[in-house]
């Protein structure tokens, strides 16, 4: 059967599922069908011309490379149609984004043919993909006395790919859509059981509301009755976008309610409008400025204060909140962007102005952030070229510097950094483009990044980045039809472009499916590095780390930059002494406790740097703190850590790569090598002196400064989704933290599950030791409810077989992952047994594991949304508690909540995840030379 067969029968089952033909992205198929345009009799010629002009996919796609040499043909005479012209053609390869239709552009501008040059130049001063190698040929050419070479690059010196684009409207009618009440998940937008299909994006996209088909069709007549206005959608009394960091989410709303990006690209939207009542979590605004959409934060409700100024708290001890102006769906509101105002009618509501700042409007100018990052690296390739000053086109990025005035943590780590700057001491509120050390791509993410690097046209990682890393935990639990189709492509376009990778496409060393997170904490070797990942729990206990989408993930590994604001800080310092029968968790759980009750219920830590001082903890431990930042919706956290522990963090970090290198997984430019190298040289510079450790300095400047009181912390502290409450808008949250006692240790508990990046080695042994105390205070242990135990690294697990601990978890574990013979097919139903699963994300991720539906969960994971964990069933709501990991085990054995009289005598003897604040003031002097 010939390719263009195959299509045609994959275009007939789409039918079914009512979507339309699959996006061509293959060089053989394409090439059937030129050859079926260039035969004038051919039954097909006439959908083929259709497919060819609006079905293929950009960039540098091999299907991209067809089409390109295509319609170079048809430029240059060689191919004669009626249908596509050469006019045609060269506005086709202008939305072709870059690669192949660059190299044609060039080659035909460079030409001998002078009339032929000049249009392929018109077509390529609209362009801002270009790579060096493009680069260079245009530089060559110019100094070779080219003449169309030299009125290129003078245009590129303007920047009048980017002048010529039309403003944003003046005035832009909304129309609103609310989507949920309270904050709403990535998984409403774009579920993690839909991860397979997020690389087709419409058909991703029929999973919308978690395939509410009634709430679609619901915005759908909304569209209807006001096809003149952009719907904006809401999460009202709510953050919008929290949880993961996906650009599928952006791109599902997007596909709904955006724009079209391209008349020749099929089902890429860009330019949607979002907003929530208690703003959008920094890492899904981030990504619609991938789009170049809006995003507002509404802030429509306000808390009610007596006549004395006093806060009025409901019976829960929550504020009250009085409503200033409604945003219920269908509500018709104004955005003014000169005025950056947003009105009902006539009459203004609020001020948008953060919405609306000069780096914004430039992204909604140009359609996407990307274009603005290429443009200003184009710009300044051809100034430099033709030995002029960069000429002041985009808004100059804004840069707050205050004298005697000194830097926080990641003020330090930001004007260490930086690039493109007037070279003044940078503070928070600084828009900085900066070189990104270490970057992350997790598999179900994996997929996007590698069509959006496609896309770019770019073809390898750049050389500022130290290490990439492509993961392959986040489809550890199933090796289902899906993964075993979609992981290995994905594996062999990044290990091509560059990066580790967790499965080797020659098969080299056996597939590696540790937890992304645990794998980048390690392979970040400096408290001064910037990481990017594409994933929200991307929070490094050694550096400054940032959960992005798929997208800027992308640009980081392609150009070795990101750009942001400099964040505010949030100061977090520890007082008293950790009690023994404590766990760090528990440490974790009331910070975000004590933090709510002393700012009022206000979220401080809300779209801020949590730097945290945390001394003593290795960066193993340590991570746990960071990693529950995301769910404290901060955009990141910064762990300011002691000489010797950073040295053994270090140390410990040097062997896991040693292992990988091992292992095989080294690349030919010795990356993980150079990792090492890299540690050993910060090790040397904090032993010397030369370079201590990351410290803020002691005059710096925080948002709010918040000390955790470590001798109030008596009893375990749970985070709980309270699914029942009748405030709908406080259900599913992480604020709502409980001490165990609470429960009077009669909650039923139906599964637990220990594991994910928010557990260590100490974490699994204490599974174990509880496991002996058990067994010798009872003679056996028997589960009322399934345990499910998933250990976040194969290391951990080699280290555990060496100690022992792992030969008492095999004795009571009624199922045990066997890596040549992966499971095929996600468990559904659970037997009481302790369940040793593959090291990866398994439960937390939600897209192949799940409870069973209607379960009540207790878990060591960050995650308690609605149907990430457990969906609802039709006889209860499921819901997922986060807890340490003894009361995870206990709660599996008893089948409900343990009494604290209970959880003590589980833990007898028990070394728990013990911290004890540092000793030494965790600061410097302002000014001195080590401040960045």
């Amino acid at each position: 059967m010939s390719r263009y067969s195959e299509y045609l029968k994959e275009i007939e089952e789409r039918k079914i599922q009512d979507l339309q033909p699959k996006p061509i992205d293959d060089a053989e198929l394409l090439s059937e069908i030129i050859t079926q345009i260039k035969d004038l009799q051919h039954i097909h010629r006439k959908q083929s011309i259709n497919f060819f002009i609006y079905n293929v996919l950009p960039g540098t796609t091999s299907a991209a490379v067809v089409k390109a040499k295509f319609l170079k043909e048809i430029i240059l005479g060689e191919s004669v149609l009626d249908e596509i012209s050469p006019a045609s053609a060269l506005e086709q390869l202008s939305h072709m984004k870059g690669g192949p239709s660059i190299e044609v552009l060039l080659d035909v501008a460079l030409g001998e043919d002078v009339s032929k040059a000049e249009e392929a130049a018109k077509v390529l001063k609209t362009q801002v993909f270009l790579y060096e190698a493009d680069t260079n040929r245009l530089e060559e050419a110019f100094k070779d006395g080219n003449a169309i070479a030299k009125d290129i690059i003078e245009s590129y010196a303007k920047a009048e790919f980017f002048t010529k684009l039309p403003e944003p409207p003046e005035e832009i009618k909304l129309v609103t859509f609310v989507a949920g009440v309270g904050d709403i998940s990535t998984d409403l937008l774009s579920p993690g059981g839909d991860a397979h299909s997020r690389s087709d994006r419409e058909l991703h996209g029929q999973c919308m509301f978690e395939h509410n088909k009634e709430q679609q069709k619901e915005l759908l007549a909304l569209q209807a009755e006001h096809p003149d206005k952009r719907v904006m959608l809401i999460a009202e009394k709510g953050t919008m976008g929290v949880g993961s960091s996906r650009m599928s989410g952006v791109n599902n709303v997007a596909l709904w309610i955006g724009r079209k990006a391209s008349e020749y690209i099929p089902f890429i939207n860009i330019a949607p409008v979002v907003a929530g009542t208690n703003g959008i979590s920094p890492i899904f605004l981030t990504t619609v400025g991938v789009t170049g959409g809006i995003g507002l934060d509404l802030q429509n409700w306000k808390k009610k204060y007596d006549a004395e100024g006093n806060l009025v708290l409901d019976e829960n001890g929550d504020p009250i909140l009085e409503q200033i102006y409604s945003v219920a769906t269908g509500t018709v509101l104004t955005i003014n962007t000169k005025t950056k105002k947003l009105y009902d009618g006539e009459k203004e509501i609020m001020d948008i102005s953060s919405a609306f700042t000069p780096q914004k409007m430039e992204f909604m100018k140009a359609g996407g952030s990307y274009a603005i990052v290429f443009g200003k690296k184009l710009q300044a390739f051809a100034s430099k070229t033709l030995g002029i000053d960069v000429l002041t086109v985009y808004a100059p990025s804004k840069e707050i510097s205050i004298e005697n005035q000194g830097l926080t943590a990641v003020e330090k780590i930001f004007n260490k950094n930086a690039v493109g700057t007037s070279g003044a001491t940078l503070h928070a509120g600084s828009y900085v483009r900066v070189e990104v050390n270490i970057v992350g791509s997790q598999d179900t993410t994996g997929l996007m990044t590698s069509q959006e690097l496609e896309m770019m046209a770019a073809t390898v990682i750049s050389p500022i980045v130290d290490a990439g890393y492509q993961s392959g935990c986040h489809t550890a639990s199933v090796w289902d039809k899906k993964s075993q189709e979609n992981i290995p492509k994905l594996m062999k376009f990044m290990n091509d472009f560059g990066l580790i990778t967790a499965r080797d496409p020659e098969h080299k060393y056996l597939p590696m499916t540790d937890v992304i997170h645990k794998v980048l904490n390690d392979l970040t070797v400096d408290d001064w590095a910037i990481i990017i990942g594409g994933d929200s729990h991307t929070r490094m206990s050694k550096g400054v780390a940032f959960g992005a989408d798929s997208g800027t993930v992308a640009l980081a590994l392609a150009t070795g930059e990101a750009s942001m604001p400099i964040p505010e800080s949030v100061k977090v310092t520890f007082k008293g002494k950790m009690k023994d029968h404590m766990d760090f968790r528990d440490v974790v759980h009331a910070t975000q406790y004590q933090m709510l009750k002393k700012f009022n219920g206000e979220n401080v830590f809300q779209g801020r740097i949590i730097e945290v001082h945390i001394g003593t903890l290795l960066a193993d431990q340590a991570f746990t703190f960071t990693d529950w930042t995301a769910e404290m919706k901060a955009k990141a956290s910064i762990c300011i850590s002691q000489d010797d522990t950073l040295i053994e963090s270090l140390n410990i970090a040097k062997g896991r790569i040693k292992i990988m290198i091992d292992k095989g997984m080294d690349n030919d430019n010795q990356v993980l090598q150079g990792l090492i190298d890299k540690a050993n040289k910060r090790i040397a510079d904090i032993q010397s002196g030369e370079k201590p450790p990351l410290t803020p300095d002691e005059n710096a400047k925080y948002h709010a400064e918040f000390v955790v009181d470590l001798d109030v912390i008596d009893e375990p502290m749970i985070a709980d989704p309270d699914v029942n409450n009748e405030d709908v808008s406080k259900r599913y949250t992480h604020d709502t933290i409980r001490e165990l006692s609470f429960y009077g240790g009669n909650k039923h508990i139906d599964l637990g599950f220990i594991g994910s990046c928010m557990v260590h080695k100490g974490d699994i042994k204490i599974v174990a030791k509880m496991l002996k105390n058990l067994e010798e205070y009872s003679g056996k242990v028997e589960f009322k409810a399934p345990l499910v135990v998933t250990a976040p690294t194969y290391n951990i697990i080699d280290e555990l077989k060496e100690e022992g601990d792992w030969e008492i978890l095999q004795k009571y574990s009624g199922f045990e992952f066997d890596d040549s013979a992966p499971k095929g097919v996600a468990r559904t139903e659970y037997d009481n047994i302790l369940y040793l699963e593959r090291p990866g994300c398994n439960l937390c991720m939600g897209n192949q594991e799940k409870a069973e539906k209607g379960d009540t969960v207790m878990a060591t994971s960050t995650r308690l949304f609605q149907g990430r964990v457990v969906k609802d069933s039709d006889r209860k709501k499921g819901e997922s508690l986060l807890a340490s990991t003894p009361v995870v085990v206990l709660s599996s054995i008893l089948g409900r909540t343990p009494t604290m009289e209970e959880y003590m005598a589980a833990i007898k003897g028990i070394k728990l995840t013990q911290f004890a604040p540092p000793i030494k003031k965790m600061t410097s002097k302002p000014g001195h030379l080590l401040a960045f």
